[in-house]
């Protein structure tokens, strides 16, 4: 057994620098198949640590570490019985491992390991359960016991003697070199040494007996000291008795002295507080006649009574003890200082709320004539006669907050009334600076039918109406932009006010921090600042502002519905002024980062986005439903046209924008409408050719968005610029068809008979390919024929193409280049298929070039 032990620990953790210190054999409950051996082992450098291993044997005997756990992560130790009868315990590791031992000493040994070691190493860390106490706490046998006999007893022997100390080896060295003769003789020198012995023991004896005497003499010396000692002590005894009266008469001298001091104590701190109350509950006459008579007459009225008001707040907030409520002279004073707040209270209330009312009553001064533009009225005079009482407003608000409560909500009643004519009448100003010359038409221009509206819709901007329309357009913008800078100062210069007179602000500044902390806007970079969350905006200010300017949301939709109206592009101008002036407004030094009319304007904005969005809908489908007239002789579309005029007007709108998003999109749909009806085209039943008409369009579009340069468009001029270089190629060869025709048709279907199969040598012994018939076709088109076809054909190209667009040249061109191209290709099918027949055309390729020259020249 012990070179077992020895054998695993020496194989398997010694060079790992660790100890064995109990092991037991186990296997997997009711799986006896593969025994493993659990071992308990050390570190043995510092800091101790402690593992329980899993040790598994090969087929050769072989020790190898299969698992390892630190003991620190055992958790419980479950025995199963009370009995000692069972062979099984589990183990809490990382998860719980069943086992069972060979025996129960093997068992009861290594779970006493565990406990010792748990309680030596882990501070008692692992739990046990059922496992009998004397089984636990009996001591674990010593690593010793596990050896067998015959080196346990030498081991034994070997401990009885004690390595010597150098000094001691010194000795004896000395001692072998005195006697070096006798060393060699062994029995010599033993009796030499026995009697050198005896010879020390001798004088030790006489040593003692000498010192007898001095040990009697210490004796004596010591008797007389404790004698001494005694009489000390019986002294001491008397001075004691002696004292004892006078620590009496001391303490009580000092009983008194402390008796003496707590009553002056008393007295210094009865008068501190006397003077306390007395200093802090006291309120000067003229204070109390200030609070009394409550006069706000005049300004230096006003401020003896704010200075009375807080010194009234001084007085009430002083903390004092609840007992001294009870003395009368207190109890007085505080009623008289609730009696007066009351008091006060109303008196300022009342005050507060008649000059509100005069504001609110208050008539809207006359508009000075002339004027060159709509202004908004002025509040300073307003803001200045109720600036004095602000501070008298933050005291009621903290002396009485369910009364304050109520003054914003009288204050937004009465201003109500006066901003409601205010902006009435300043929007109606606004609305004749619009209007012009036709103010006394407003409502015959506003209620004209629709349809008489949609026919002066696409005028040219060179006829009357539409210098008509560019002058409403820019008094449009104008007139919009000085309405929205005259609010800005209105609504800004009235929420500055009311937060600062309600003392709103710095409730806006703690939410505004809470906001800012809590979460990020999430709104895209395109959005104006208006549309941010609503939890940024203090409630107070918004909801007393919504009270105060309740007509100014309304007032402002009407009049950008009239702005929408006198123009058909007006929604355009309605967009890009509101988008400016918020962006602008935002950006300005004495703007709100929480304004009010950031809100509306944002509202107004999303209103303006969908009157813009149904303006372009609106137009996308007369595009797209616009029928053609069958008399159609070419030209440019109706639709092109249209979508001509609003990029145009779109583009001198927004070019000074901030933001293009929306046009974009409009534009992106308007083109995808016109391509759309461009290509209905093909399924309309038209006197003229349909790819001329429709490569006359696609042309005319590819020439326009060249000239403006629009980014959001270049695909789709890309797009043009294909699709007419499609239609151009189709009508070429439409038309060309014509003066060759017999010819074409002829070698198209030579070609025909090539694809089927057919050899090119073989073509010409084909009944209706052959040279005879070939020559026939050829005969039908001398030189001359085919110059007069090729007049005949630009006559007709010149009458049917549009002189405004000057494709006459291009497209003369292109069936230059064609007809060439058709020449080659019949000249090579001559050579492949009626090689050696001597057939050729009665005219060269520098013939049909000088024919197309010579008509081009002919008709400048």
């Amino acid at each position: 057994m012990a070179s077992l032990w020895s054998y695993r620990e020496q194989g398997v953790f010694h060079p790992q620098k660790e100890r064995l210190l109990e092991t037991a054999r186990v296997w997997k409950t009711e799986k006896r198949k593969k025994m493993s051996i659990l071992c308990v082992v050390v570190s043995t450098c510092s800091p101790v640590q402690l593992f329980l291993v899993k040790v598994k044997v090969d087929r050769g005997e072989q020790y190898k570490e299969a698992y390892r756990w630190p003991l620190a992560e055992l958790k419980l130790v479950d025995g199963k019985t009370l009995d000692e009868a069972s062979l099984d315990f589990d183990l809490h590791l990382d998860k719980v491992y069943k086992w069972t031992t060979s025996s129960i000493d093997e068992k009861k040994t290594f779970i006493r390991c565990l406990w010792m070691l748990s309680h030596q190493y882990l501070g008692g860390s692992i739990t046990f359960v059922n496992v009998p106490p004397r089984a636990a706490e009996g001591r674990r046998r010593p690593p010793k016991a596990r050896k067998d006999p015959a080196e346990a007893e030498s081991q034994e022997e070997l401990d009885m003697y004690q390595e010597m100390t150098p000094k001691e080896a010194a000795d004896v060295l000395k001692l072998m070199e005195e006697y070096e003769p006798l060393v060699n003789n062994s029995v010599a020198f033993a009796e030499q040494l026995s009697n050198d012995l005896h010879v020390l023991d001798e004088a030790n004896l006489r040593a003692i007996i000498s010192s007898e005497k001095q040990v009697t003499q210490l004796m004596s010396n010591i008797d007389e000291a404790l004698a001494e000692v005694a009489r000390v002590e019986e002294t001491l005894q008397i001075y004691d008795e002696l004292l004892g009266s006078v620590k009496q008469q001391m303490d009580h001298i000092h009983q008194e002295n402390s008796l003496l001091h707590r009553i002056v104590s008393n007295k210094t701190r009865l008068i501190d507080e006397i003077l306390f109350l007395t200093t802090h509950l006291n309120l000067s006459r003229e204070h109390c006649d200030a609070l009394s008579q409550a006069d706000l007459s005049s300004p230096s009225r006003v401020k003896a009574c704010i200075a009375a008001a807080e010194a009234l707040s001084l007085c009430m907030n002083t903390q004092i003890h609840p007992g001294y409520r009870k003395l009368q002279s207190v109890a007085e004073q505080l009623i008289m200082f609730e009696t007066l707040k009351q008091n006060f209270e109303s008196s300022f209330i009342s005050h507060i709320t008649n000059i509100f009312e005069l504001q609110g009553n208050a008539q809207v001064p006359a508009l000075a004539q002339p004027i060159d533009k709509p202004s908004a009225p002025s509040h300073a005079l307003h803001h200045e006669e109720l600036v004095p009482y602000i501070p008298l407003m933050a005291w009621l608000r903290n002396a009485n907050p369910v009364l304050f409560c109520d003054l914003p909500k009288v204050y937004a009643q009465n201003l109500s009334r006066l901003y409601d004519r205010e902006i009435k009448a300043f929007f109606e100003q606004a609305k004749t600076f619009l209007l012009g010359r036709r103010k006394g038409s407003l409502q015959e221009s506003l209620e004209k039918p629709m349809g008489s509206r949609q026919q002066f819709r696409w005028s040219l901007p060179g006829s009357r109406e539409g210098q008509e329309h560019t002058s409403d357009k820019g008094n449009i913008i104008l007139i919009l932009e000085q309405v929205l800078r005259e609010l800005q100062p209105l609504c800004t210069t009235e929420q500055q006010f009311i937060e600062k007179f309600f003392q709103l602000s710095h409730d806006a500044t703690d939410l505004e921090t809470s906001a800012t902390k809590g979460e990020k806007s999430t709104a895209s970079p395109e959005d104006p600042p208006c549309t941010k969350p609503r939890s940024q905006l203090e409630e107070a200010t918004t909801r007393l502002l919504s009270e105060i300017f309740c007509c100014l949301e309304p007032e402002l939709r009407g009049f950008l519905d009239i702005c929408n109206k006198i123009h058909p592009f007006g929604c355009l101008q309605v967009l890009v002024t509101l988008n400016d002036s918020i962006f602008e407004m935002w950006d300005s030094s004495s703007a709100l980062p929480s304004s009010f009319l950031n809100t509306i304007l944002g509202n107004m904005l999303l209103l303006a986005k969908n009157s813009f969005n149904k303006c372009i809908g609106t137009l996308c489908k007369e595009i797209e439903e616009t029928r053609m007239p069958s008399k159609l002789k070419g030209g440019i579309l109706p639709s092109v046209s249209r979508f001509e005029e609003f990029v145009s007007f779109s583009e001198e709108v927004f070019r000074t924008a901030q933001r293009r998003g929306e046009l974009d999109k409009a534009h992106l749909r308007l083109a995808s409408s016109v391509f759309s009806s461009i290509n209905s085209l093909s399924s309309a039943n038209l006197k003229v050719n349909t790819d001329m008409v429709m490569m006359e369009n696609f042309h005319h579009i590819h020439c326009f968005l060249c000239q403006k340069m629009i980014n959001c468009l270049e695909d789709k001029k890309i797009e043009a610029k294909q699709r007419y270089s499609e239609h151009m190629k189709k009508y070429v060869i439409t038309y060309l068809g014509q003066p060759l025709e017999k010819l074409s048709n002829f070698f198209e279907g030579v070609k025909a008979r090539v694809a089927q199969g057919v050899k090119e040598e073989e073509v010409s012994f084909q009944l209706a390919y052959s040279k005879q018939e070939l020559r026939k076709v050829i005969d039908k088109y001398p030189g001359k024929e085919v110059k007069r076809a090729l007049e005949t054909l630009y006559r007709k190209i010149h009458k049917d193409l549009s002189p405004e667009e000057n494709l006459l040249p291009v497209v003369w061109h292109a069936m230059e280049q064609e007809l060439i191209h058709q020449y080659q290709e019949f000249e090579e099918l001559i050579q492949r298929c009626y090689s050696g027949s001597g057939i050729a055309m009665d005219f060269t390729v520098e013939d049909l070039l000088s024919y197309f020259s010579s008509i081009t020249l002919s008709s400048m």
